[in-house]
């Protein structure tokens, strides 16, 4: 029979094993374990205050019960949480490293001949972690989720999906322009519709019709057409009552919104943005600004964990009260610095690109400043 200290001992020995000694598990562990809690305590809270928000639209529309739990606040939960990593992140460093530093712990691990650079190797490995998780829901798990969610808020929240879409224009095949001037979705048919066909510069030909109807597919039906087709300076002109066509599109394509962006997987918006580029379309940069925030905010973690050890581990007079206040202060900062790349980002005074890393870029120097003034 194995007794307690041949458990710990074996424990220890399988850490060591795999390369981490106690110091990196009791960090790790302690990163870990706050940085979850946080997310529990503090989602906790903003599950209440959108529920008493919220109370009267879920009354005034019916919304069920089941429906409340499970379609609404079951994708609500990891949807927030991917979305505040960074500042749950931020805030479980500064709150154990504080504790840390105010118990003379920091000066106890530092004075053993431990480097700076070396004690944060295990607060990188939990960032690692926390990026990882962050990326794989962000990217593949919550698109699932929103739209489930999304669905629930059009439904019983606030409706935004329209069911008429406008001056619809698009390059539907390499030369092929396609014009609506208005389509409705619940007849499935579209008015003063025109198709042009390119060679290179020149116009090849233009049927027009006073209305498009979709059948299924790819395949549509043509009311009331004209059709031109030019060769050189000869022109011939058709007309008819009705025609059956292939048009490499679907009415569904006309409908999608900024706010399905976050529907999408990573593979599914790599896919939408090349296609719309392809087709001419305008006004994507709020699904850009979406693909590039899966891949900067879970880096966000790695800065957020840098900021805040640099900040943290120094002991001071104000003690973990003025690290946090400091914290939360710089953590505001940056939500501030998100929202507004990312409204220079959607309203289209700023390439998408740039608008989502530029916070990371600042408050990544803002790290490597503190981390060079952090006690050696």
């Amino acid at each position: 029979m194995i007794n307690r200290k041949e458990k710990k001992n074996k424990l220890s020995f399988d850490f060591r094993k795999i390369g981490l000694k106690r110091l990196d598990t009791y960090i790790i562990a302690k990163f870990l374990g706050t940085f979850f809690f946080s997310i529990v305590l503090i989602l906790s809270i903003a599950i209440v205050f959108d529920l008493i928000e919220k109370l009267d639209n879920f009354f005034d529309n019916n919304a069920p019960l089941e429906e409340i739990i499970f379609d609404y606040y079951l994708n609500f939960i990891p949807f927030y949480m991917n979305l505040f990593t960074p500042l749950f992140t931020f805030i479980a460093v500064i709150f154990f490293t504080s504790k840390m530093a105010g118990n003379t712990e920091i000066v106890a691990i530092l004075s053993t001949g431990v480097s700076f650079a070396r004690m944060m190797r295990p607060y990188f490995i939990s960032a690692s972690v926390i990026a990882l998780i962050s990326f794989i829901l962000g990217g593949f798990v919550i698109p699932h989720a929103n739209k489930t969610m999304l669905d629930f808020e059009n439904k019983y929240i606030k409706r935004f999906k329209t069911e008429n879409a406008h001056n619809v224009q698009m390059e539907v095949e390499q030369g092929v322009i396609l014009y609506i001037e208005r389509y409705e979705i619940i007849r499935n048919k579209g008015y003063h519709f025109s198709l042009e066909k390119f060679d290179g510069k020149h116009l090849v030909s233009r049927l027009t019709a006073e209305e498009i109807s979709w059948d299924s597919a790819y395949n549509w039906k043509i009311e009331k057409y004209l059709q031109r087709n030019f060769d050189g300076m000869r022109e011939s002109i058709v007309k008819g009552e009705s025609l059956d066509t292939l048009i490499q599109v679907q009415p569904s394509e006309f409908f999608i919104t900024s706010q399905e962006a976050p529907e999408m997987t990573n593979t599914e918006l790599r896919d939408y943005l090349k296609k719309q580029k392809k087709r001419g379309i305008g006004n994507i940069q709020a699904f850009q600004d979406e693909y590039y925030k899966r891949y900067s905010m879970p880096l966000a973690a790695f800065i957020m964990t840098l900021i805040g050890v640099s900040l943290s581990s120094r002991k001071v007079r104000g003690g973990m009260g003025l690290h946090l206040g400091i914290g939360l202060a710089l953590s505001a900062l940056y939500v501030l610095f998100v929202t507004l790349s990312s409204s220079f980002s959607v309203s289209g005074l700023m390439s998408p690109l740039l608008a989502v890393w530029l916070p990371n870029i600042l408050f990544f120097i803002v790290g490597i400043g503190l981390y060079r003034s952090a006690p050696k």
